[in-house]
């Protein structure tokens, strides 16, 4: 790749960088309110109850978020290879997120009714409301699949500005409902449940404005090219061992809280988990805004600059994540007090809380392997490896839970499974692209390793301190570290330049 379509790469990775941290600032700030004034407004039974009944409909999503992979990979794979045909690729994708809606509701209806009436835990004068639930839940889940070629395109485009003001529009609207819950007489849980739906109608109805407006390839038509349809469903087959296996890591860990232990620990689960994906999106934002460049690259057969990009993608989006990781993980305790209110913080969630933030930190450092190997679309092997080992997850799970060991050894488990996910990716990669394997260990992860003991080693011996201040040095020691330690001298130089054009 030229050295000038290098340079403009970056610089729209890094505009599109800002773009998304920026939505992700505001949304985390909107998110975590929005999660307290829902709290309150339901209570912790009613709120575990939503945490439950949602995660039995988001199992449904086992079928579907495969092909999602494989619609996103499709579209933005087309636009490296020039575009010529996207139209039919997005009209094939739509026809098929209509198909597996459908397929969502029948099962929804029967098999996830079955679960909710006859499976789970749920108080009987609650009953009632969590069907209820469970029925919006299941039309907010088939109006965001209907919006995953919309979504996909605007990402494939790096339209990230679009993006992020839809999404926030969204994270706005979410605000609103949580202060309309909390006014109201009615039942709050079901008027919750009812007002997800509407928002989640909403965005859908933007995201289909935007694109209509700005790419031509987007009109719908009823297209279902067998060639292509056969190729998706072939990615998505086989990533669906994948992409199953890790939406059964999340929602069958909470129904097996619920099983065993009730809708209380599953608030403690919801909560944990609302920090899990707020802390997340300091990587997704960044992965969101490099992630297109990595397949576009492997598609015009540019494997330099695409090694590159895994590389440096890996690092920073780690390096990115210990600057909040970190803090949370030591000053627990002060930042969910200070999100939910004195005496309103759940038992098991200050655990639960910092065990998922460490498993998110070791997942971290493959998102740009991931991105990778989806790119190829040879990636059956790699989905009975690596899928086969997050399947792991429940069966142990259900196992340690019967053998009567407490709840937080559904994280240790996931902690332990992540790390053998890791070298599989990387043994894959050296066999089926010869990816170099040890100048990856030694130039990433052994980097990444050094910088999280340096930069919590401070933390650590200081946890005795006041929060605030404590916040203060683990933010700025663990910049510090990263700039020394975890940044080569180019990086620095190029750093330090940027900075002083701002």
């Amino acid at each position: 790749m030229a050295a000038s379509s290098i340079s403009e790469n970056r610089k729209r990775i890094a505009k599109n960088t800002l773009v998304l941290y920026f939505r992700m600032l505001v949304l985390m700030v909107i998110g975590l309110f929005t999660s307290r004034v829902v709290l309150r407004a339901l209570g912790v039974e009613d709120y575990g109850i939503y945490g439950a009944v949602a995660g039995v409909v988001t199992l449904c999503t086992v079928f579907t978020g495969t092909m999602s992979s494989a619609i996103s990979r499709f579209i933005t794979f087309e636009l490296g290879r020039g575009g010529k045909e996207l139209h039919k690729v997005f009209s094939t994708a739509v026809s098929i997120q209509l198909l597996l809606s459908a397929l969502i509701i029948i099962l929804g209806e029967s098999l996830g009714l079955w679960w909710l009436n006859h499976k789970m835990v749920i108080p009987a004068e609650r009953l009632l409301a969590a069907r209820w639930v469970f029925q919006f839940s299941i039309l907010s889940l088939v109006i965001q699949l209907i919006s995953v070629p919309y979504n996909a395109e605007i990402i494939a485009h790096e339209r990230m500005d679009a993006f992020a003001w839809i999404t926030i529009a969204e994270g706005v609207g979410k605000l609103a409902l949580a202060y309309c819950v909390s006014v109201s007489s009615s039942d709050k849980l079901i008027l919750y449940a009812a007002m997800i739906a509407l928002v989640s109608l909403m965005t859908r109805l933007l995201y289909g404005l935007f694109c209509r407006r700005h790419f031509p390839e987007v009109r719908y038509d009823w297209i279902l090219d067998k060639s292509l349809f056969g190729r998706m469903f072939s990615f998505a087959g086989w990533n669906f061992i994948g992409s199953g296996a890790a939406i059964l890591r999340e929602q069958g860990g909470n129904l097996l809280l619920n099983l065993f232990f009730g809708p209380l620990v599953n608030a403690a689960w919801q909560l944990a988990s609302q920090i899990y994906a707020s802390v997340q999106k300091f990587v997704t934002s960044f992965a969101m805004a490099i992630n297109p460049q990595i397949t576009k690259s492997y598609a015009a057969d540019d494997r330099d600059y695409c090694y590159r990009l895994v590389f440096n993608g890996s690092k920073l989006s780690v390096f990115l994540l210990l600057m909040v990781a970190l803090p949370v993980i030591f000053f627990t305790p002060f930042l969910t007090e200070l999100w939910l209110g004195a005496g309103q913080v759940p038992e098991h969630m200050i655990l639960f809380t910092r065990l998922t933030i460490i498993c998110l930190i070791i997942d971290s450092v493959s998102g740009t392997m991931i991105t990778l190997i989806n790119a190829t679309g040879d990636i059956r092997n790699y989905q009975l490896l690596v899928g086969g080992i997050f399947l792991l997850n429940v069966p142990c799970d259900y196992v340690l839970l019967k053998m009567g060991m407490p709840a937080y050894v559904i994280y240790i488990v996931a902690i332990v499974l992540a790390v053998c996910c890791l070298f599989a990716r990387l043994w894959m990669l050296k066999r089926q692209l010869d990816f170099p394997v040890l100048k990856f260990l030694w130039n990433v992860v052994g980097n990444e390793v050094i910088v999280t003991l340096v930069a919590a080693a401070i933390p650590f011996a200081l946890r005795g301190i006041h929060p605030i201040a404590g916040i203060a040095i683990t933010l700025t020691w663990t910049a510090l570290a990263v700039y020394f330690i975890g940044l080569d001298s180019a990086q620095r130089k190029e750093l330090r330049s940027k900075l002083l054009k701002r």
